[in-house]
């Protein structure tokens, strides 16, 4: 973890400097992979640390005890830190971070029972080509990624639009994904 806390192998490409934000432990039992930093968790260096995090929490059934135990809970993003803005939000995760840290992480957590793949960078670099054509169609057919990963979108606010247009996603998908992290944690 400390080699990651003081990379700069992309310091040049991001706008506010780097400051890898990723909280991970050998005995995590669950793993969140999400995007990148916002501008919020950057200057907090606090993960999920913004309305995204509160409603990840929520969906998760989890309080932010529990959420920020790295012996119950690694979170790791695909870009460890801030990208920077652009035209519609965030600019992706920057590509060096996941090929660089992911594998060194993961074979650190030896107890893992759950990965969970916030977002389209996740699904995309963990389900390659078994991801179907859209995020929609992935997270409505999680079921077949299970047990080892659980796809979803990503929680920010802005993706409400999206789960008013797909209630299945409250009515099957957020129950099954709780009913999982409560039998992993025991909680």
């Amino acid at each position: 973890m400390t080699e990651i806390k003081s990379c700069k192998v992309c310091t040049d490409h991001l706008p506010l400097g780097p400051n890898p934000i990723v909280t991970a432990s050998p005995e995590s039992k669950i793993i969140v992979v999400g995007q990148a930093p916002g501008k919020i968790v950057h200057e907090t260096s606090i993960p999920w640390n913004d309305k995204s995090g509160d409603n990840l929490r929520k969906w998760m059934g989890v309080d932010k005890n529990i959420f920020y135990d790295s012996d119950k809970i690694a979170l790791v993003p695909m870009g460890f830190c801030y990208p920077g803005r652009g035209k519609s939000g965030d600019l992706p995760p920057r590509p060096e971070c996941a090929p660089l840290w992911h594998k060194k992480l993961f074979d650190m957590m030896r107890h893992v029972e759950l990965v969970i793949l916030v977002g389209n960078y996740a699904q995309a670099y963990y389900l390659q080509k078994g991801a179907k054509k859209t995020l929609t169609e992935t997270v409505r057919n999680f079921e077949e990624y299970l047990p080892e990963f659980f796809p979803l979108p990503h929680p920010s606010p802005r993706n409400n639009i999206w789960q008013a247009k797909n209630p299945w996603f409250g009515e099957q998908v957020l129950p099954e994904l709780k009913r999982r992290v409560q039998l992993i944690l025991k909680v």
